[in-house]
């Protein structure tokens, strides 16, 4: 997934600094990341979600509010308004460069406030909020016990996520005054709402309200057991495919067989998670996942390059059981096929110590068949185009993009 570092101008004239990530096909659309209270752009979840979406043709900025991570400014001098007033800058940034936001997300706090910044992006056709608060002001428990310093004094220093803070009053008056519901239900764009009834830091209730107060279109998805950052991350790639497989209904996007973000005839398999061995293969329209079992160093999201290969021949040899019995009008019913694979020491091989690769199918077919009409459609699977690519040699030839 190709990366660009950029910067824009902030609410306040600082700098903020951003990541966009883009897609490697066809750009399709554009999409801007809010991150949570006090978290920065490079949250695990936030690069999950903005790879998928990379991945499906639609580019991502995500960047760090003013006083957070690599941004210019003071934290203490921030409030709820100017996180808005940033992301409405960030979307001119964005439109600026002729890639105007047509999707807009924000995780917690940045959730509150994509909401209410929508009404200021032209552009948008789809919101979506993870473990969003309906009341802004709910941030404030994360430090109920500075709010009397900070109220007689007008900043304190409170530690959040085990990194000092300095909150200002300015925050906490704004934050205590904003409201989502008139802004929730003038959404001009369709909302997906995304949270996990468990998440003790923002309760689902919220979830509940921002729902009932927005008119359709409109969706609710639970992250189940994810915690409120999403540090999962199998919730975190769960979030992403759920965004991901939403998004395309509600953001038009050009017709998938006149802009494939992959060139037809290719398979393209990108790096989801360069900490550990997950795989992005995209063909078309077409998404899966390739891994490694935790054992081995991965996350088991998906099948192992060699479970990949079993499941061509698998496949294929289905598929021609099935063509040949449809154009006999044989009554097969139904085909499965079990695939196992294995090293084996190579009988006639030059060297001793060599190894050839054995699959071994097991064929179920299914309906009122006859005893030489099996026979025949078992002779018929070893005409599969990808069993006879696997009995012969083949040639792979490399070279650098």
């Amino acid at each position: 997934m190709p990366t660009e570092k950029l910067s824009f101008t902030g609410h306040a004239g600082d700098t903020l600094d951003a990541r966009l990530d883009l897609p490697q096909g066809p750009h399709l659309a554009t999409a801007l990341f809010a991150h949570c209270f006090t978290c920065s752009k490079d949250l695990k979840a936030a690069r999950r979600i903005a790879g998928r979406l990379a991945a499906m043709g639609i580019a991502v900025l995500r960047f760090d509010f003013t006083g957070l991570g690599h941004s210019g400014g003071e934290f203490e001098k921030t409030s709820f308004t100017s996180n808005v007033d940033d992301l409405v800058a960030a979307a001119r940034a964005l439109t600026d460069r002729g890639m105007a936001p047509s999707l807009i997300l924000g995780h917690s706090l940045g959730g509150a406030a994509v909401l209410k910044a929508a009404a200021q992006i032209d552009s948008l056709k789809a919101v979506v909020t993870i473990g969003a608060p309906f009341d802004p002001s709910h941030v404030t428990h994360n430090f109920a016990d500075a709010l009397p310093e900070i109220v007689d004094k007008g900043v304190a220093e409170v530690t959040l996520g085990g990194r000092p803070f300095r909150i200002g009053k300015s925050f906490v008056e704004d934050v205590s005054q904003a409201s989502l519901k008139e802004a929730v239900g003038k959404l001009r764009a369709a909302l997906l709402v995304l949270h996990a009834p468990r998440d003790v830091t923002v309760g689902i209730e919220n979830a509940s309200e921002i729902f009932l107060a927005a008119k359709h279109p409109k969706s609710f998805v639970t992250l189940d057991d994810a915690d409120h950052l999403i540090t999962n991350p199998a919730d975190a790639e769960y979030a992403a495919e759920v965004i991901a497989a939403w998004s395309k209904r509600y953001l038009q996007l050009p017709d998938a067989e006149k802009t494939d973000t992959v060139p037809e005839g290719v398979l393209r398999v990108t790096e989801a998670d360069p900490s550990g061995f997950l795989q992005d293969i995209q063909s078309g329209t077409h998404h899966i996942l390739a891994d490694e079992p935790a054992k081995f160093g991965g996350t088991d999201k998906g099948l192992t390059p060699y479970g990949l290969v079993s499941a061509g021949l698998g496949a294929c040899t289905a598929m021609t059981i099935r063509m040949y019995a449809r154009r006999k009008g044989w009554p097969l019913s139904g085909v499965s096929v079990d695939i196992t694979h294995a090293k084996e020491h190579a009988a006639d091989a030059a060297d001793p110590g060599a190894k050839v690769d054995h699959f071994a199918r097991l064929i179920r077919l299914e309906g009122n068949l006859t005893d030489d009409q099996r026979q025949r459609l078992l002779e018929i699977a070893d005409k599969c185009p990808v069993h006879r690519t696997l009995e012969r040699s083949a040639t792979v030839t490399t070279q650098l993009a």
